[in-house]
């Protein structure tokens, strides 16, 4: 028989006495989301629902989806980097930067400077690509700015590009939080349940049916009957159903 938490009953309570005509399978699912702490996210990108952010990174680092390790040179001037700098332009051939408040105009600087850079060699149709990293992360700055107190020949350094807007991070675990700020929307088993504008991974869809099983739902239904706040609901569902 299903069991009902103190926690759980307080949720779905909150959510009966929040609600204007609650429907007994949305309650069911606040239920259900309360006690296996589902919290499903949306992917937009792929319009696609997953049941967790855990879920979601680890089906993209699987495809290779999510950030790509790649290495950079970090080029030593005094006035490339400072602690003010908040955004920076990178080289990928020489490792020449460019900081937001070190350059009037750091973006054309960078395409300048690596249309013009000699160690480039990377061609199309005959012209130098205008390839450069942009990183905004405070630790890959930090790396600049330390060095330049002691400026010496460049050297390398591995860091990771994001997949998605191919900005660069010090670290996989930067690039993972910048996803989840930036590129899930969450959603509730209400929502979920109740949508049919985007696809839902396939772990996540059979879990859904096998809760969504008659027997675990009416086990659900006894459970809430063993309390007299919930009665009033009980006898409601089962009139619409009879109807």
């Amino acid at each position: 028989m299903t069991k009902i938490s103190k926690d759980q009953k307080t949720a779905v309570l909150k959510y009966l006495t929040d609600t204007s005509n609650p429907e007994l399978i949305n309650t069911y699912l606040r239920f259900i989301e309360k006690k296996l702490n589902i919290q499903p996210v949306l992917f937009p990108r792929d319009k696609t629902i997953y049941s967790g952010i855990d879920k979601l990174v680890g089906a993209l680092e699987e495809d290779g989806k999510l950030w790509k390790e790649t290495e950079i040179k970090i080029r030593f001037s005094l006035e490339d980097v400072n602690e003010n700098t908040k955004k920076i332009y990178i080289c990928p051939f020489t490792g020449k930067v460019f900081g937001d408040n070190t350059h009037p105009n750091p973006q054309d600087a960078i395409y300048d400077w690596v249309s013009k850079c000699p160690e480039n060699t990377e061609r199309v149709g005959g012209l130098r690509v205008k390839r450069f990293f942009v990183s905004e992360d405070p630790d890959v700055i930090k790396d600049y700015a330390e060095k330049t107190k002691s400026a010496k020949a460049p050297i390398s350094k591995t860091v990771y590009t994001s997949a998605l807007n191919g900005k660069l991070f010090n670290s996989k675990n930067a690039v993972i939080d910048d996803f989840k700020r930036h590129y899930i929307k969450k959603m509730s088993l209400m929502e979920v349940q109740n949508q049919n504008r985007f696809q839902i991974e396939d772990k996540f869809l059979a879990f859904l049916q096998d809760q969504l099983a008659e027997g675990k739902i009416t086990g659900f239904i006894e459970a809430l009957a063993e309390y007299e706040e919930f009665v009033p609901y009980i006898e409601k569902w089962l009139e619409e159903d009879e109807e």
